[in-house]
């Protein structure tokens, strides 16, 4: 929904909306890597256990380590390519989503001004334009009712729209401005160049840990500036580094349930459920606890609960 209000408020064109699309592709892949695994190795155990051939294979002589070999190496063929996601393809995508998103909101690319039409640029700064050649402009009216104290109007020949590194401006000559504060105040000029700050001063400037490359992600947990940050750091660190575990978790999980419960004929038929609720509490422990790490000790702490809690799944798997 946000990306179609992003459409329509800023007139981006279909392939400049398909091509940020495509962008955010890496990074819900990253998200959903191991939901998909679980739900594989649920659907086809699942299906093997109904057919019998999992009772069957058994009997031949097959330990549950040999029956779930065909899941955990799936699991780690998802976790290494999960790994690699998110250290280097999902912060690339990121960056680069968010400097494109910018600069179709904010950058010239986006001021597609309308001949003979208002113009929305920002909320309380409209500008009306006669004719359009590029980035210059004819017979232009600018009103900026951003700050009610101090509105400003603005009357002129010629304008050009420009980027610099204050921002987006609009440079006008041979024209007039009417600003009303206390008293109203009028005025001409020759040249007059006035920056629109129509920017979204949260979004480009603020600190985005998602698309920060790994390498200087680690080196800012030492020198963070402020403990929000410092959090959203290491919070993000266990997403990159801890994530991928969670696949070769949830699948030694859902081959111990399913397998257990087939081979001890044990409420067999109840085993996809308990091993949906199974996998429901460890990944809400496990994106609960991530997010709350406020220190190293406590990151470190999280990464040994991870290994331990694998290799206790494991044990059960591999106990004859």
């Amino acid at each position: 929904m946000s990306m179609m209000k992003f459409l329509l408020n800023y007139g981006v064109d279909l392939l400049s909306f398909i091509g940020m699309t495509m962008l955010m592709i890496p990074f819900i892949i990253s998200i959903i890597i191991p939901f998909v695994t679980f739900i594989a190795i649920i659907f086809v155990y699942n299906k093997m256990i109904s057919d019998n051939e999992v009772t069957v294979m058994a009997a031949s002589g097959l330990s549950p380590k040999q029956l779930a070999r065909p899941a955990l190496s799936l699991a780690i063929i998802l976790m290494i390519l999960h790994f690699i996601l998110n250290v280097w393809i999902v912060p690339q995508s990121q960056s680069l989503f968010y400097a494109t998103q910018w600069n179709l909101r904010y950058g010239l690319a986006h001021l597609k001004l309308q001949e003979s039409a208002f113009t929305k640029l920002a909320d309380g700064l409209v500008v009306y334009v006669d004719k359009v050649s590029g980035h210059d402009l004819s017979q232009l009216m600018l009103s900026d009712m951003r700050d009610e104290a101090s509105p400003v109007t603005i009357f002129a020949e010629k304008g050009k729209l420009v980027s610099t590194e204050r921002g987006l401006s609009i440079v006008m000559s041979n024209g007039s401005l009417q600003t009303k504060g206390e008293t109203l105040t009028t005025g001409t000029f020759d040249t007059f160049d006035m920056d629109l700050n129509v920017e979204d001063k949260d979004g480009e400037n603020s600190f985005r840990v998602r698309r920060v490359p790994t390498g200087l992600l680690l080196r800012s947990v030492l020198d963070s500036p402020s403990e929000k940050q410092h959090k959203m750091v290491l919070a993000e660190l266990s997403t990159r580094f801890f994530g991928p575990i969670m696949n070769l978790i949830l699948a030694a999980l859902c081959a111990t349930i399913l397998l257990k419960s087939s081979l001890l004929r044990r409420r067999a038929s109840l085993a996809p459920a308990l091993a949906v609720a199974a996998m429901a509490v460890v990944m809400s422990l496990y994106m609960s606890t991530s997010n709350m790490i406020s220190s190293l000790t406590e990151f470190i702490l999280l990464l040994l609960a991870i290994l331990v809690t694998l290799g206790g799944i494991l044990l059960v798997l591999f106990k004859k």
